[in-house]
């Protein structure tokens, strides 16, 4: 399928929403209001078909210096099979090495595919976790400052229920 991956626009966010949509209603992906998503349009790529139709999407939420978020990435169910989640991953590192970010982190279930461009599955972030090479006790403690749900998740902050739709945490080194 040949599909080209480009920054998202405030008109393309009504076409957000309906990818997005059948993935909440499966408990797949969190929600997102529609301001929510105007709030953040410039965290977003979009790919779009041959005909102008965006097909998929996708988020980079910078959580920290050297760390950031895959984020909200839905692919239309007549699009998936044919690399428009590839294209989008391809387009979201690309951003992140452009802004400096060495790695990449998502809550996913779809850990095949993440495995396949690199994922690994990580423990669980918080202060006690069993993996503290991911994050430092001192940016652990500056993160836990943030009011973004999604960075208390990544930290499995008490605030919100731990790996609120039971996912799998994962991390790429760019």
């Amino acid at each position: 399928m040949s599909v080209s991956v480009r920054p998202a626009r405030t008109a393309d966010v009504g076409a957000i929403e309906s990818l997005i949509e059948p993935f909440v209603a499966q408990r797949i992906l969190l929600g997102k209001d529609a301001v929510v998503l105007y709030g953040s349009i410039q965290q977003f790529v979009v790919a779009v078909d041959v005909s102008g139709t965006v097909v998929g999407c996708g988020a980079l939420h910078v959580l920290w210096r050297d760390l950031g978020e895959i984020r909200t990435v839905a692919v239309a169910e007549s699009s998936r099979g044919k690399g428009v989640g590839t294209a989008l991953l391809t387009a979201l590192e690309g951003a992140a090495r452009t802004l400096g970010l060495e790695r990449l982190f998502c809550l996913t279930f779809e850990t095949a595919f993440f495995g396949r461009v690199g994922f690994d599955v990580i423990g669980e972030v918080g202060s006690d976790a069993q993996t503290p090479n991911i994050i430092t006790p001192e940016v652990f403690a500056e993160l836990a400052r943030s009011h973004d749900e999604g960075v208390a998740e990544f930290l499995d902050l008490a605030r919100v229920k731990p790996n609120t739709l039971g996912n799998t945490r994962m991390l790429k080194s760019l």
